[in-house]
């Protein structure tokens, strides 16, 4: 190869690199300031819906249950891999900080059968309720206004929805919220 054609291709290369970080700036930037993301941000700071649905014995259960904790609520789905992928996470967190006021509540849009069959699977040791319609209106409460899954929402002791993440979030990326709450 001559000099020219080695500038070339090290110059296209750099030009690869910069659209594709281009790229994700763009991304995220859309991402972050598309209506939906605006009405999941806006929820941060508004005191949490009320709800009630049925947990898999069929008994239902309200969010007061859980009044005066710290409350992360994730919808998800047994169909959803980054749901599934992000729940083994929350499993840990739940064992780690449950002593200290920590309560996970998973809402699973999906069939009662599907979900027990789940959760027998991985060892999910926090309350998972499930329901249709209703569960996706309860989405739709908390902001999650398009139904992306997964959707987690983070609620301080007082009722305060404190940060919403649409799609999967990181255990470090919760962990830095709810020890701040706890």
């Amino acid at each position: 190869m001559n000099t020219t054609t080695l500038i070339r291709n090290g110059l296209a290369g750099v030009a690869l690199v910069a659209a594709f970080f281009a790229g994700n700036y763009v991304m995220k930037l859309y991402q972050e300031t598309t209506p939906a993301a605006k009405e999941a941000k806006a929820m941060e700071t508004q005191y949490r819906p009320g709800f009630e649905l049925a947990d898999l014995d069929g008994e239902l259960r309200n969010m007061n249950e859980w009044n005066g904790q710290v409350v992360v609520v994730n919808f998800w789905a047994t169909w959803c891999p980054p749901c599934r992928k992000e729940m083994p996470a929350f499993i840990e967190l739940q064992e780690n900080y449950g002593t200290q006021g920590l309560q996970f509540v998973g809402i699973a849009l999906d069939e009662t059968s599907k979900v027990q069959d789940f959760i027998d699977t991985i060892g999910v040791d926090y309350p998972i309720l499930v329901g249709g319609n209703d569960a996706i209106k309860v989405s739709d409460d908390y902001g999650n206004r398009l139904g992306a899954l997964p959707y987690t929402a983070v609620i301080n002791r007082e009722g305060t929805i404190v940060k919403t993440y649409r799609g999967e979030v990181s255990k470090n990326s919760v962990e830095k919220v709810i020890t701040k709450l706890l």
